[in-house]
């Protein structure tokens, strides 16, 4: 009987150890802990969607950007800017007054005639006697001057007739250049070239206008230097005519005595 006993609480002992322990709380809270970590991962996904959809129009948005303005980088062969630079990097041809006066020897004036336009007076003339007589150059330095100052104006003004025809083109290439631009950027930068050959055209102008400068001044200083010459020829002459009237009293002394006259008597 006691064995018996004995054996049965130590078969009763063995089974409680093999069964499981069910506890519902504890369960629960399991349950809602794995819900609320699946949430936040969840939440972190849409987190991740927003973002990608965000740089996706972001991305979108910086296309159309540069489909509107265009990166400049990309923009260098813009049309009108050779010709621009050409001209404004050409050496100015008008010459100053005071190259025109130093390249006036007065040889040239003996024979300019304007394209026939005027006689030539020659380089030697003859006296009545038959005589023949060499100019002085030097004379005529003042009229070759005024020569030179018109053969200025001349060349200037007929190369900038054909520059300013060469820059109306490239103006009118350029306007239908930027009629047909595409982007925000490459109407800036033709924008940028129509205005400098606009200020390059009026520019040119400006040339035409300084030659007929150096023509005006030069006529007012050959008239300036006629008129000195004139003033300082009557002062010579006035003081070769007083110098004339003191010899001719020095000479020709005048009798202050009182004439006498023979009498019946002597």
């Amino acid at each position: 009987m006691l064995v018996t006993l004995a054996a049965l609480i130590v078969l009763g002992t063995t089974c409680q150890a093999q069964w499981v322990v069910y506890d519902p709380i504890s369960n629960i809270q399991q349950i809602l802990d794995q819900a609320e970590n699946i949430a936040e991962y969840v939440d972190m996904v849409d987190n991740q969607v927003q973002q990608i959809t965000q740089l996706g129009n972001q991305l979108q948005q910086l296309e159309q950007y540069n489909q509107a303005f265009g990166n400049p980088a990309q923009i260098l062969n813009v049309t009108g800017v050779p010709a621009l630079t050409s001209d404004l990097t050409r050496t100015t041809l008008g010459q100053t007054i005071s190259a025109v006066e130093r390249t006036s020897d007065g040889v040239a004036a003996l024979t300019y005639d304007a394209n026939g336009l005027y006689n030539q007076i020659g380089a030697t003339f003859n006296t009545p006697s038959g005589n023949q007589i060499q100019r002085n150059a030097n004379d005529y330095k003042p009229n070759e001057a005024i020569n030179n100052a018109t053969l200025n104006y001349s060349n200037v003004t007929a190369n900038v007739l054909q520059r300013r025809q060469a820059l109306k083109d490239a103006i009118a290439s350029t306007t239908e250049a930027l009629q047909s631009a595409t982007t925000a950027s490459e109407v800036q930068k033709l924008t940028g070239v129509l205005i400098g050959q606009n200020a390059a055209l009026a520019a040119t102008d400006k040339e035409i206008d300084q030659a007929v400068d150096v023509s005006v001044e030069q006529d007012i200083e050959n008239r300036n230097d006629r008129q000195k010459q004139a003033t300082a020829e009557q002062e010579e002459q006035k003081a070769e005519m007083v110098e004339s009237f003191d010899n001719y009293r020095t000479s020709f002394q005048l009798n202050t005595q009182p004439p006498q006259f023979p009498t019946g008597n002597q």
